[in-house]
């Protein structure tokens, strides 16, 4: 089965450096096969049976904790789920420009209480919609002006998560083979 690997923070803006030709090590290490990486900044696609596939995050963490001395967090979604994703966006279907579009992938769902505390009028023009373990953004501003962050989602929503823009999203669709 196939599946997408999205790491938070790594090679932005100097800080915490991992080479893709090392991470793609990391994954053939820990059982992953035909593992490819997209861009510098930690999106891996790669095969494993689901319980291989199960223990990736956590191995990859401490595997990059060990060699580089940082923690990275690791989110995943099989190829079925990054489809249903690109599928399912509300801004996209609402005729909003790709280019200004976003994901934030979350590694647990939300509860319905976590859900309502978010503040749809807390960076303006920007808006947000949660479904499921994603939030769809957005933000004609750009990603850098917006206060809907990563640390906001993971306070707000209890969970840990990571954006992705929308080309990027695509991509790794088109390289899951989906």
């Amino acid at each position: 089965m196939t599946y997408v690997a999205l790491l938070r923070g790594i090679n932005l803006g100097g800080k915490n450096m991992l080479p893709m030709k090392d991470l793609a090590a990391m994954f053939s290490a820990a059982g992953c096969a035909d593992v490819s990486t997209y861009i510098q900044s930690g999106n891996v696609v790669f095969n494993a049976a689901a319980g291989v596939a199960a223990k990736v995050p956590a191995a990859i963490a401490r595997a990059i904790v060990a060699r580089f001395g940082f923690r990275v967090p690791v989110v995943m979604r099989s190829a079925g789920e990054l489809h249903d994703v690109v599928h399912a966006n509300p801004f996209l279907a609402a005729g909003r420009s790709p280019d200004i579009l976003h994901v934030a992938f979350l590694a647990d769902r939300p509860s319905a209480a976590a859900i309502s505390a978010l503040d749809a009028s807390r960076s303006p023009p920007d808006e947000l919609e949660a479904r499921g373990r994603e939030v769809y953004l957005c933000l004609p501003n750009g990603v850098a002006r917006s206060k809907l962050t990563n640390a906001y989602f993971d306070k707000t929503l209890a969970t840990t998560s990571t954006m992705r823009n929308w080309r990027t999203a695509l991509k790794l669709l088109e390289l899951a083979g989906r």
